[in-house]
């Protein structure tokens, strides 16, 4: 489904990436992992078509996107959802309203058709009855399945997970998992997630790559990349500082 050729990126004199190359199957959850810093966010927005890269293209279904503008764009990320870092939900927006608002972004469905539509997202993430509460009045895990429905309620082929637990306690990682989990086995859905979540990363990724220093140093299957032995991978994955950063 979508196919990244040599990509490459500074910031001034900073280079970001520096030539990545990576493949994400149609219909698979691929996990981007990496330290802090490391391009994760920058790659994501190359995908989502927020910056423009300086060397290499993406691909989306045969189609490069890289050079796309305006309405051309637009059509392509009618095919994405999005649930970004920390939700980005509206505060000043209902939940029933933060759903709805792709729908009418990109779809303008008439009104009866588009309620029907967001009663479904809530209920697909278990929160029936919660619509017309604001996200500050919902805790920290609701937001997140708030922010989940968003991004699905267009019924995209393509769906972009940007650290979708952060702030979350284990327990509530685990739940955001498996609800997407679930949903991915429902929909099938190409899912793209940036995570920092060791191991429990592992049990819903189909693919796992590692973006270190600008590159994809090592992809593969969870079992396989949980037995690398390239020495970045053990060590982001056992979490073992640099000896250089030990005080």
């Amino acid at each position: 489904m979508i196919r990244v050729e040599g990509l490459v990126k500074s910031f001034g004199r900073q280079p970001v990436l520096r030539g990545v190359d990576l493949e994400m199957p149609t219909g698979s959850i691929t996990v981007i992992i990496g330290r802090s810093g490391g391009g994760k966010s920058v790659f994501l927005k190359h995908l989502l078509g927020l910056l423009r890269p300086d060397g290499g293209r993406v691909l989306v279904d045969g189609k490069e996107v890289t050079s796309l503008r305006g309405r051309a764009l637009d059509e392509v990320r009618r095919r994405y959802g999005v649930v970004f870092q920390g939700g980005a939900l509206f505060d000043s927006m209902s939940c029933v309203e933060n759903v709805a608002f792709p729908l009418r972004e990109k779809l303008r469905l008439p009104r009866a058709e588009m309620g029907k539509r967001v009663e479904a997202a809530l209920a697909q993430v278990g929160l029936e009855g919660i619509g017309d509460k604001y996200p500050a009045e919902i805790s920290g895990g609701m937001r997140k399945r708030v922010a989940i429905a968003r991004a699905l309620v267009i019924e995209p082929e393509i769906v972009f997970f940007d650290e979708p637990t952060t702030g979350l306690d284990p327990i509530l990682v685990n739940t955001i998992h498996r609800l997407i989990q679930d949903l991915h086995r429902r929909f099938r859905f190409t899912a793209v997630m940036v995570s920092h979540e060791i191991p429990e990363i592992f049990e819903i990724a189909d693919r796992v790559a590692m973006l270190h220093q600008g590159r994809i140093v090592e992809v593969g299957p969870p079992a396989a990349i949980q037995q690398s032995e390239t020495h970045v991978v053990r060590q982001f994955i056992r979490g073992e500082p640099d000896t250089a950063e030990v005080c």
